[in-house]
């Protein structure tokens, strides 16, 4: 067993297979890519499958029974064998950090020794693919048979349908109406006459006795000269009071605190 067998039989098996495992250090698996636009939109590039490695392990043993039916030997030989290869391979791939597979790609590990593949760039695992190229239209130019194909399908989109006559539609048969029943009117019903309406007299209107609320002007005309006399009296007598203390605060200022302060209050004010 070595690299180059190895890589052989993962390319065979992968071109009929989407996973293929290798027994102690993952599997590898295959995707299929649509076609895509680059250069701006002006290249086509057309479908394939994308190689890629998983560090999860399968169930199959598609490797080990390709390996067992080239050699002669029984399966749990095979992987036995590939076990111990691929043990062996591990390490060197976690001590040189890459392993190259022929014909496939590169298998690197990063510093915390998660694996990964770089597949190479002409790898082809896609039969169904084959011949395929990417297409530039920026020079692509028209064959006579493309042109001619594009004539004869835009001259079919161009001929008219042809027109489907309606078939005749057959006359209805006239339906015979039945005769109509004859009606039978009912008998007129005699509505007894309507008493007479007996009118409520009108009840009588009370007349207002004029000349009420004219008095009651008068009585108010007559109210105001003398609420007015009554209010003029009081401030009169206000003035005068005021007056009054202002003249004797003046005169005889002792005889005002006599009325204003208590005893105590005017020893403390004589003491001052």
């Amino acid at each position: 067993m070595d690299i180059d067998l190895l890589s052989k039989m993962v390319h065979e098996i992968m071109m009929d297979h989407d996973s293929v495992t290798l027994p102690g250090l993952g599997s590898f698996a295959a995707e299929l890519v649509p076609a895509t636009f680059s250069d701006k939109g002006y290249t086509i590039n057309p479908p394939y499958r994308r190689l890629y490695f998983i560090p999860r392990q399968g169930s199959d043993t598609l490797l080990a029974d390709l390996y067992s039916s080239s050699n002669n030997i029984s399966v749990q030989d095979a992987t036995r064998i590939l076990v111990e290869y691929l043990s062996e391979m591990k390490e060197v791939l976690i001590a040189r950090k890459i392993i190259v597979f022929p014909g496939l790609g590169r298998l690197r590990a990063t510093r915390e020794n998660h694996f990964f593949f770089v597949a190479d760039e002409d790898l082809d695992i896609y039969p169904a693919g084959f011949g395929l190229e990417p297409i530039s239209l920026k020079t692509h130019e028209e064959t006579p048979q493309e042109v001619e194909q594009a004539v004869s399908s835009l001259a079919q989109m161009l001929e008219p349908e042809p027109v489907l006559e309606p078939e005749p539609v057959p006359e209805p048969e006239p339906v015979v109406e039945p005769e109509p029943k004859p009606v039978v009117e009912p008998e007129p019903v005699v509505e007894p006459e309507p008493e007479p309406v007996v009118e409520p007299e009108p009840e009588p209107i009370k007349e207002e006795i004029p000349g009420t609320e004219a008095e009651n002007d008068v009585k108010e005309k007559r109210r105001r000269p003398v609420i007015w006399t009554i209010l003029i009296w009081l401030l009169v007598a206000v003035l005068v009071a005021v007056i009054a203390l202002a003249v004797i605060g003046r005169v005889a200022p002792e005889w005002l605190d006599y009325y204003l302060y208590s005893p105590e209050e005017l020893e403390i004010l004589r003491s001052l």
